[in-house]
């Protein structure tokens, strides 16, 4: 295997390149690489990777022949050619080939991790020829953990193999269980054929709500709504209540709330707490209206009906937020307060007490702040706002010149929230203050807990003997990072250790596939934002933070007076360094920009021939996207209010820049009221301070 991975390194960016974009030239140059290559391992590698580009473009028959073409000269990687070359035979309608092909795949490849897939595979194959009593004992043995997939095989094997009842049973459970599965509708079009031959035991109440609160759970509403609505009429009176509500949820949550509300407005006969969740939902319709009087009104209905009620505490966080964007802080504030006194273990009991500190600060009461930030501290030291709290209470305790206090506090997020928003912040104030070498102790600082888990890594080394390795190494040259990912994840049960996070980063970063590299350390280092940058090693930083695209990020920055680190965190924020990266909005690229504005843009750089898809090309994007940027910070005059601008948009900005007077950027930033671009502009700037301390001098 080593010898074949030595050989095939060439391949890579072809295949790469193929696997990505499956273009006829990049099927072409794969396929002449093949051919030179033919009694090579390198050879066979081509061959898969054209094959699988075939089965990605759904083009089985012709998949065929590129896959027996890697057959005789396999070797390690034979499991994947054989198994897809199978799939191949099978969505071709060539069932025995694909029998004949899977024939043994299991002795033949008894380490391969498809063995599970060949066997389903192989299982509906017999199928199709009518030989369910053989796929029986084939699949009983596989049926741990399960899946969908494998279960439906088995169902359709019994109902052959003339044992409707036990396929009828698990047809059953793949229906009321797995309501999300494609297969789950499948089973039902069994279930039905079983229906007209035999008598089944129908389908009771609470299993038939099972599926439909699964479907729900799943945020397949309206699948939800049908499923509710044929219950209504089967439930008794005690029943029917609570299925009327969850038909209306499920109808609001879809988007047809003239219909939830004419349900909602229909329902009695409820306790108080079904009460308060129809005023609930009644409510949020009325939210969704902009109809904010009518969604009051309904709040002090539900705190009138039911005051413990769950749905009083999400309607109190709503109220709150419609008086923040109303600008009615003292309003906002009394329906914060409510939640976090009635509901104080809530999980937005914590937001709703930060709300009602900082909204106090910024309406002058600066005593009930300070006391505010302070009982954040005591109550809530685990709190996403913990940070916050602290470094404003330190802000006014310098601004009453009780700077022994002041540094005390902004040390303390310097050392437990060493990367944050606030941490660099801290730092710089506490760089700032005059060092007498006094240190007062402060018991409330002593809330704060200590970081949770291991959060510092030694980076073991990969253990290339292992074969699974090796042949991870091999399909990465063959572009198959999917493949390779597997393979690898499978070589960590084998050889522990802590080396599997940062290969598969490096291997997704290798192929350009920063985002993927970023997410599988994020989900390693859950916490690396706590923590000094010496205690993880130095590849996870990178590999968390890359410079990709570092020449054209550069030079574009640089031409608009921008600073390349703001702008590399900015794109890390929107796309993780995705190229292809297209939002639900539409915005496209790096940057994530709206074809619009890059029309725009594109016309002031006396870009010719523009098109949207243009954004998907890194430098074009790169060179609009800071133009674009530019312009909010000349527009604005600061990074913060230009990333929220470029978030929430220019009005927005402008309209929160007119609700007051902030002593810096920093409390402005603090006082948005979106949450999402709040944390968006936190987020950058952090990111920014991040890359400053790892790279040094762009």
């Amino acid at each position: 295997m080593h010898q074949a991975f030595v050989a095939s390194a060439s391949l890579k960016p072809m295949a790469r390149q193929l696997l990505q974009d499956r273009t006829p030239a990049a099927y072409a140059g794969v396929q002449s690489y093949a051919v030179r290559h033919a009694r090579e391992d390198a050879g066979a590698l081509a061959w898969l990777a054209t094959g699988y580009a075939r089965v990605l473009d759904r083009d089985y028959a012709k998949a065929i022949d590129p896959l027996n073409r890697a057959k005789p000269q396999a070797g390690d990687i034979g499991d994947y050619v054989v198994y897809y070359l199978g799939l191949s035979y099978f969505q071709s309608g060539r069932t025995a080939e694909a029998l004949a092909t899977l024939s043994g795949f299991e002795r033949q490849y008894p380490e391969s991790l498809l063995i599970r897939d060949a066997h389903v595979l192989w299982a509906n194959a017999l199928l199709t020829e009518n030989r369910g009593q053989e796929v029986v004992p084939i699949l009983e043995h596989e049926r741990e953990p399960q899946r969908a997939d494998l279960e439906l095989a088995l169902g359709r094997a019994y109902e052959l193999a003339g044992q409707e009842a036990k396929a009828a049973a698990i047809f059953r459970n793949l229906y009321l269980t797995m309501p999300l599965s494609g297969e789950a509708n499948q089973s039902e079009v069994e279930l039905n054929r079983i229906a007209a031959t035999m008598a089944l035991p129908a389908l009771d109440f609470e299993q038939r709500k099972l599926r439909a609160d699964l479907l729900f759970r799943g945020k397949r509403y309206e699948d939800a709504a049908g499923e509710y609505r044929a219950l209504v009429g089967e439930a008794s009176a005690s029943e029917r209540a609570e299925v009327e509500l969850a038909m209306a949820a499920s109808l609001r949550h879809s988007g047809q709330n003239k219909e939830a509300k004419k349900i909602l407005d229909s329902i009695s006969n409820v306790t108080p707490q079904q009460n308060a969740e129809r005023l609930f939902n009644l409510a949020e319709i009325s939210r969704a209206a902009d109809d904010d009087d009518s969604f009051l009104n309904y709040l002090s209905q539900i705190r009138a009906q039911d005051p413990t009620s769950p749905d009083l505490e999400q309607a109190l966080l709503s109220a709150g937020n419609i008086y923040l964007l109303r600008r009615d802080y003292d309003h906002a504030i009394d329906c914060y307060r409510e939640l976090q006194q009635r509901f104080p273990n809530a999980a937005r009991a914590s937001y709703a007490h930060w709300k009602t500190a900082w909204l106090s600060l910024r309406q002058g009461r600066t005593a009930e702040a300070k006391q505010g930030f302070e009982n954040q501290i005591a109550l809530y030291p685990n709190s996403a706002e913990a940070p916050a709290a602290l470094y404003w209470r330190g802000r006014l305790a310098e601004e009453d010149g009780d700077l022994a206090m002041a540094r005390a506090f902004y040390e303390k997020i310097s050392e437990r929230y060493r990367n944050y928003y606030y941490g660099a912040l801290a730092r710089d104030r506490v760089s700032k203050l005059k060092d007498d070498g006094a240190r007062v102790h402060y018991a409330l600082l002593d809330h704060v807990p200590p970081i949770q888990g291991d959060v510092s890594a030694e980076a073991d080394d990969v253990p290339t003997d292992n074969l699974r390795v090796q042949k991870a190494h091999l399909l990465e040259n063959g572009g198959l990072l999917d493949f390779a990912a597997r393979e690898l994840r499978g070589a960590a049960e084998e050889d522990k250790g802590n080396w599997l996070a940062p290969e598969i980063a490096r291997m997704y970063e290798d192929a350009g596939r920063y985002d993927l590299a970023i997410e599988a350390l994020k989900k390693a280092a859950p916490n690396y934002f706590a923590i000094d940058l010496p205690r993880l090693p130095r590849s996870y930083w990178e590999a968390l933070f890359p410079k990709a695209y570092w020449n054209d990020l550069k030079r574009f920055a640089t031409s608009n007076s921008l600073d390349p680190y703001l702008v590399a965190s900015l794109i890390r924020q929107e796309s993780e360094f995705n190229p292809a990266a297209v939002s639900h909005k539409d915005a496209l690229g790096l940057m994530q920009l709206l074809p619009k504005v890059g029309k725009n843009v594109a016309k002031e750089e006396k870009l010719r021939h523009f098109s949207a898809t243009q954004l998907l090309t890194p430098s074009v994007n790169l060179q609009l996207g800071t133009k674009y940027f530019r312009s909010m910070v000349d527009k604005f005059g600061s990074f913060e209010y230009a990333l929220a601008a470029y978030n929430a948009g220019s009005d927005r900005v402008q309209d929160w820049l007119g609700a007051g007077k902030y002593r810096d950027p920093q409390e402005f930033v603090e006082s948005i009221p979106f949450t999402e671009t709040r944390e968006y502009v936190e987020a950058i700037l952090r990111n920014a301070n991040v890359y400053r301390q790892l790279y040094g001098t762009p």
